[in-house]
């Protein structure tokens, strides 16, 4: 079992920037790959980006290339998503996930652990 729990959510002028972490306990983190997905109300769950495991490659969404970085300290049993330049669309709330497959998933039946989510408001 992998326990996660999100934080660093708020709200956040356009323009600006945040930084998610997710706190991981349990089983090895740095055997898991991570991933940031999103939730609107009355939509699907999307991916956001994800980082491997074991060579740390990342992957993101068109929707926040250049915005967003994902990274992780496998020290600190952490992985953490850098937002910059947001924009009201990237309002949503935001979850984290780990998965035991070393390779860049994006969908969420990859996933075999999720956090409970926060929720990030982009809003002048």
């Amino acid at each position: 079992q992998v326990q996660l729990v999100e934080s660093g959510g708020g709200l956040v002028q356009p323009g600006g920037s945040l930084r998610l972490s997710c706190a991981a306990s349990g089983r090895t983190f740095s055997s898991y790959s991570m991933g940031w997905f999103r939730q609107d109300p009355g939509k699907e769950r999307e991916f956001v980006a994800v980082i491997t495991w074991s060579l740390g490659r990342t992957a993101y969404a068109d929707s926040v290339k250049g915005r967003f970085t994902i990274s992780r300290d496998n020290a600190k049993n952490t992985v953490y998503l850098q937002m910059s330049s947001l924009k009201p669309e990237d309002t949503s709330l935001y979850y984290c996930a780990a998965s035991s497959r070393d390779n860049l998933v994006s969908r969420l039946s990859a996933y075999d652990y999720w956090g409970q989510g926060t929720q990030v408001t982009v809003s002048s």
